[in-house]
């Protein structure tokens, strides 16, 4: 069939294209084009989403069957979508957790739960927007997968992988004292856009919650896996969250994937029930954090987003921190 992925060249979409193409999908991609080419194979399509007349232009006769939307950031993109897509059999949305007007700190009980309903510009609220507008258009051929921690290769947000560099560098290693055993969900870009390609050729609709089961491992148990697989001899050094915090070490930022106490006693309490019944995978953590190190190996090292810079601890506040934890 042919499939349209809009987004494609980067991370989550990238292995899309992959997959589909693997299920002997004719497929195109919709991008800007200042993110590279997508995998070989795929052709692809130019234009800002924002421009009502770019995607039909774009298309230029070559009707999809089946969309798999990666990359919706803005209200007149999802507009723009519902208008031109609205025919297609199958239509997979990745949204976010973000959506929900109580996440974070949640914790989300099932789909059913408050989604934003604002007019704001922010992350979640748009989401929120698309899927209520791509949802009217497509009716039940729209499935909306709203996504939380998705790993794996290719990722450009250097999450996993700056632990993955800071292990392997070995040395002691500034940890959070009450965060190791916060538990972790997360879900490989891989079993994610495979499984959003079976539910566009399902016409699957409705949400579902696609992270990895909750409880699946915790902090502590991934920085373990880090130091295993990169064979560093990192050390670790607790330091009290009321530290980390007075140094101005800032969550899920400096010390990546660390969310303080507060948040991350229910941040991770996500029910995934329904992904689990309608198949999505999740294959044990130690293969995707493999995956990652051998992919940063190849010199094709994680590249932020434009206006973003890549998150860790700075060496400097990293220093003042060991030495003050002695």
């Amino acid at each position: 069939m042919r499939l349209l992925v809009l987004g494609g060249t980067h991370f989550l979409g990238r292995h899309v294209v992959s997959a589909a193409l693997d299920r002997g999908h004719e497929v195109a991609t919709f991008t800007r084009g200042v993110s590279g080419a997508p995998p070989v194979g795929a052709r692809s399509l130019t234009g800002d989403r924002d421009d009502p007349a770019a995607l039909p232009a774009a298309l230029d006769g070559w009707l999809p069957e089946l969309v798999v939307d990666t990359s919706c950031q803005t209200r007149g993109a999802a507009d723009h979508a519902a208008a031109a897509l609205a025919d297609v059999a199958g239509y997979a949305f990745v949204s976010s957790l973000n959506a929900y007007r109580n996440w974070p700190p949640g914790p989300i009980a099932g789909e059913q739960e408050p989604t934003w309903d604002s007019d704001e510009d922010s992350y979640g609220p748009v989401k929120a927007y698309a899927e209520r507008v791509l949802g009217a258009a497509l009716g039940e051929r729209f499935l909306t997968a709203r996504a939380g921690l998705i790993v794996g290769p290719h990722d450009p947000l250097y999450r996993l992988g700056w632990w993955l560099d800071r292990t392997a560098a070995g040395g002691r290693v500034v940890v959070p004292a009450e965060g190791l055993e916060q538990p972790i969900a997360l879900v490989d870009a891989r079993d994610l856009a495979g499984w959003l390609v079976e539910m566009a050729e399902r016409g699957q609709g409705g949400p579902v919650n696609t992270t990895g089961p909750a409880g699946m491992t915790t902090l502590g148990g991934l920085l373990d896996t880090c130091r295993e697989v990169t064979g560093g001899d990192a050390e670790w050094v607790p330091v009290p969250e009321a530290d980390l915090l007075s140094a101005g070490v800032q969550e899920w930022t400096h010390l990546p994937l660390w969310l303080a106490a507060g948040t991350a006693r229910t941040a991770w309490d996500v029910d995934t029930a329904r992904a689990r019944e309608l198949g999505l995978p999740s294959r044990p953590v130690r293969d995707s954090v493999a995956d990652t190190w051998a992919w940063m190996q190849t010199g094709d090292r994680p590249q932020p987003p434009a206006g973003r810079e890549l998150p860790g601890l700075p060496p400097d506040l990293e220093r003042r921190l060991l030495s003050s934890a002695g």
